[in-house]
């Protein structure tokens, strides 16, 4: 099962020709994903006719400690997906010690009941990941998105496989972050996990002919001048690497 992290609707079309199964749709990717605009995920959800829309829930980048005010955001946006006919929805909220919150992560869910609901990359800040494996799934959750707690998956590929035995079926983990053509094959040989995130994406020149060179519209000295959508070719030769 194949998942590509897309960052508009470009990326969902590229996706979806390229075979995936399912998108993770999210804005912000330099922050880590943050929830799309309703106009993204209406359109996106239109144009996906075969692979299934999950969307990320989480208001802002940084860390998973959220405050009610924000929570009530986030339920809102759930509510949102559940009106445009979303396929799942993607969250994770923590303790300030690094435990998994159960209050909250449980409201959110009772909010997405009938959805798919993944817990994101929450998971690789938690302080005890066997504890907090056990707490998400009797929270109902049915995947995890993880990259073993380190910054690549290839780099996590132990904790993974530690994990997936001691989930034994009962959840769905999914391997993600630094996920490529040329590590998808040995991340499934030696983590036996079956699920696999990626982004697929390359850099491609914006169209605009003049570039003011003394203003940024973000962080100074980022590349404005290109933009980083999803490619049909890199998910479909990712996929072929994983089933070759």
């Amino acid at each position: 099962m194949v998942e590509v992290c897309a960052n508009g609707v470009e990326s969902c079309i590229a996706a979806q020709a390229g075979g995936a199964d399912r998108v993770e749709l999210c804005t912000g990717i330099p922050e880590g994903g943050t929830t799309p605009s309703y106009g993204e995920i209406k359109v996106a959800r239109r144009v996906l006719t075969t692979t299934r829309l999950h969307v990320i829930i989480r208001p802002r980048g940084g860390d998973f400690l959220y405050s009610d005010l924000e929570v009530e955001r986030m339920a809102a946006d759930i509510a949102v997906c559940r009106e445009l006919g979303v396929d799942g929805v993607v969250f994770g909220c923590l303790n300030a010690d690094g435990t998994i919150d159960i209050d909250k992560n449980r409201y959110l869910m009772e909010c997405s009941r009938g959805m798919s609901v993944t817990m994101h990359r929450a998971f690789d800040r938690t302080a005890d990941p066997v504890q907090a494996l056990e707490e998400i799934i009797d929270l109902g959750f049915d995947r995890i998105l993880t990259s073993g707690q380190q910054p690549k998956a290839i780099q996590g590929m132990e904790l993974l496989a530690k994990l997936n035995h001691q989930a034994a079926g009962r959840i769905i983990l999914m391997a993600g972050s630094g996920v490529t053509e040329q590590n998808i094959k040995e991340i499934h040989d030696v983590t036996g996990l079956h699920e696999f995130h990626f982004s697929a994406r390359e850099s491609q020149p914006s169209a605009m002919q003049y570039v003011n060179p003394n203003l940024y519209m973000g962080r100074p000295g980022a590349n404005e001048a290109a933009l980083d959508y999803t490619t049909t070719c890199r998910v479909a030769d990712t996929i072929k690497q994983l089933l070759d």
